[in-house]
């Protein structure tokens, strides 16, 4: 399989789970100000959640634009990664509508958990397939970023039995911080075109 045939299918799968994710808000029962209140954690959820699938597609492409060949490896970590985004829709409304209830929080960081843990194997596997020496390899260093982002999941899962506020701050905080798009591939491409 060819990466763009792969870029396309996992474009397809993101924009679906994005399209699942806004159909699950409802307009308010009333006309006024005070029904859209109400909806306030909804729409906070929508956005939190909206927002790291934007950066996974954002780094997902930029991953793959790092790379030449797709392996079978490659793929069912792919698919992996595209599993646990897939379940973002169903806990971000399970979040919203129990915006302050410690379970719907905890499971909400446990999926966030695992995309950022699919995503690391995903980006290993292609590490893997293109060598310790490649581009990719290069640009992506230690990853300390990433490990950041674990290090907050594991930290707000807890967290949401107990202080529940902390939790949402610590998801914001993780999204803050990759909201910028990743430079590290994008600056290794050019530099390498540069040459």
């Amino acid at each position: 399989m060819s990466k763009t045939r792969l870029e396309a299918f996992s474009d397809g799968v993101i924009a679906i789970i994005i399209t699942i994710m806004v159909l699950e808000l409802r307009p308010p029962a009333t006309t006024d100000l005070e029904g859209l209140h109400h909806l306030q954690g909804e729409f906070l959820a929508y956005t939190l959640s909206f927002v790291f699938i934007g950066i996974y597609w954002n780094n997902h492409h930029h991953l793959l634009h790092a790379t030449t060949h797709i392996t079978g490896g490659v793929l069912w970590a792919n698919l992996h990664l595209l599993f646990w985004l897939s379940i973002v829709p169903f806990v971000t409304a399970w979040m919203g509508q129990k915006a302050y209830e410690p379970v719907p929080i905890a499971v909400y960081g446990v999926v966030l958990l695992m995309d950022a843990v699919a995503y690391t194997i995903l980006q290993n596997q292609l590490i893997a397939t293109h060598g310790r020496d490649s581009k990719l390899a290069r640009a992506v260093g230690r990853g300390a970023k990433e490990w950041l982002s674990l290090a907050g999941y594991l930290v707000a899962i807890p967290f949401a039995f107990v202080w529940p506020v902390v939790s949402y701050a610590m998801y914001v905080l993780v999204a803050l911080t990759w909201l910028v798009p990743d430079k590290r591939i994008e600056r290794q491409l050019q530099g390498e075109h540069s040459r």
